[in-house]
């Protein structure tokens, strides 16, 4: 067994003891953990050992949220967050703790002179005892720190959307990359062939006296161009596919099966809204601006709690004992076999009466961290605000640009197969072919990028929106 083996096996046996886990919640803190990293984005992470082929990207994307490790790292922070509510709950509840002891007791005691004060005792002791703790009043400290776990909590749960949110927009963002890798390797393999021919063509109408022999070796050193550009697509080909490898949690020389960009795809816009009023919305419900207010929220909630620290408490306490302890009657005298118990029932008060000022800095600690806090929040509205406005910026221009490649696309292949033409009927010249093959070439290349910018433009939007779904595939 390899040791990728071995870890998928350690990872399914943690994942059955963490579900047995989650059964076993008496205090209802982990009923809304997400059953799998990727959220309610996928409720089921299963797939094949080798991804599809054709790789599409919603499992691109599903992969990716299901087995990132920084997918993986927010949820498991979910999940420790969820436990401390349940902390936290739990500190309403009464505490009970019990002790047993078992002894062997051999105690000789030789006093010179007066055997009758000597004494030998040799006794099995047993000892046990239940003792009960149950804090009734603490000025509100409980209170502040179960808002502060809840608190917490949120902000995990917020925290996991927006990492989800961000890796859902990275894996589209390199599936997209590695369709125009893909696309420009085609583009750079027809743009070859097309040189190839014509260098052949040159070299045929070269050989026959038709043309000078100059256009053979223009046409020669465009096809080496050409094969200069090949090499170095399918160099970047293998790179984007080695990058959506890594963000699946996959090793980079996986094979994948990624199909290039369709050059006939639409590109009708998909939001409707006015920007302004996506970046009010964006401002109250982004994962991140969530995220920041629940931290903000436990900041707060800590304040209160670092000061009922300092208040006197009122528990419920009780305890009840029993021993066998062997008794004498007094010095010299015999041991006998006895038993006995001891037990109490009553109020407890605890007033801290002085911690070297210490109190006063931890709950000026605090304020100074809730302040930090709602100054994260506000630039978390900035941030998200901004975003929003360049991604929408962003997709109106790809939006453009993708109309505009495909006009620029139609004329370069007009020109070229007119030229082509011309210089079949020995009317044109080289320098004429030469030049439309580069105008098409990079008609092409210009198409497909516009397509693929247009694509994550698209997906980096509903992203910075904080909208991101299985709708979004």
């Amino acid at each position: 067994m390899n040791v990728k083996n071995k870890r998928l096996m350690m990872l399914a046996g943690l994942a059955a003891l963490s579900g047995s886990a989650h059964a076993f919640d008496v205090l209802r803190a982990e009923q809304t953990i997400p059953t799998t990293a990727a959220g309610p984005i996928v409720t089921a992470c299963e797939f094949a050992q080798a991804p599809g082929r054709p790789l599409r990207l919603e499992e691109a994307v599903e992969r990716t949220l299901c087995h990132n490790p920084k997918t993986r790292e927010a949820w498991a922070t979910v999940k420790a967050q969820a436990a401390g509510v349940g902390v936290a709950r739990a500190a309403y509840l009464p505490t009970l703790s019990a002790n047993w002891q078992g002894v062997r007791e051999d105690s000789v005691m030789n006093i010179e002179d007066h055997p009758a004060l000597s004494s030998d005792i040799n006794a099995n002791v047993r000892s046990a005892s239940v003792s009960m703790n149950w804090l009734l009043f603490d000025f509100g400290g409980r209170e502040a720190a179960l808002k502060n776990a809840n608190a917490l909590f949120d902000a995990a749960r917020a925290t996991q959307d927006a990492t989800l949110q961000r890796f859902f927009a990275s894996a589209a963002r390199d599936y997209y990359a590695s369709q125009t890798a893909m696309g420009q390797l085609k583009a750079a393999q027809d743009v070859e062939s097309m040189t190839r021919q014509s260098m052949l063509a040159a070299q045929a109408r070269a050989d026959k006296g038709v043309a000078p022999i100059t256009d053979a070796l223009q046409a020669q050193t465009q096809h080496e161009q050409a094969l200069f550009s090949l090499t170095k697509a399918q160099s970047d080909a293998q790179t984007a596919l080695g990058t959506l490898a890594s963000d699946m949690n996959l090793s980079p020389d996986v094979p994948l099966d990624v199909p290039p960009v369709a050059e006939d795809a639409r590109t009708d816009p998909r939001f409707s809204e006015s920007v302004a009023q996506m970046i009010r919305d964006v401002e109250e419900a982004h994962p991140s601006v969530r995220a920041a207010r629940a931290q903000y929220d436990a900041a707060v909630a800590k304040i209160s709690q670092t000061r009922a620290q300092g208040l006197p408490s009122i528990s419920l306490v009780a305890k009840y004992s029993q021993n066998n302890q062997p008794q004498s009657l007094g010095l010299g005298l015999a041991t006998y076999p006895s038993t006995g118990h001891d037990a109490y029932i009553g109020v407890q008060v605890s007033i801290p009466l002085f911690e070297g000022f210490g109190r006063h800095y931890q709950v000026n600690q605090a304020r100074a961290q809730a302040e930090r806090q709602e100054d994260l929040l506000d630039d978390a509205k900035r941030q998200v605000a901004l975003d929003v406005w360049t991604s929408y910026q962003t997709l109106t221009g790809a939006t453009k640009n993708a109309e505009n490649s495909a006009n620029l696309l139609a004329i370069a292949t007009r020109t070229y197969d007119a030229a082509s033409h011309r210089y079949e009927a020995g009317v044109g010249n080289i320098l004429e072919l030469i030049n439309t093959q580069t105008a098409l070439a990079n008609a092409k290349q210009r198409r497909i990028q516009a397509l693929a910018d247009w694509d994550y433009a698209r997906v980096d939007l509903a992203s910075k929106l904080g909208a991101l779904g299985k709708g979004d595939f």
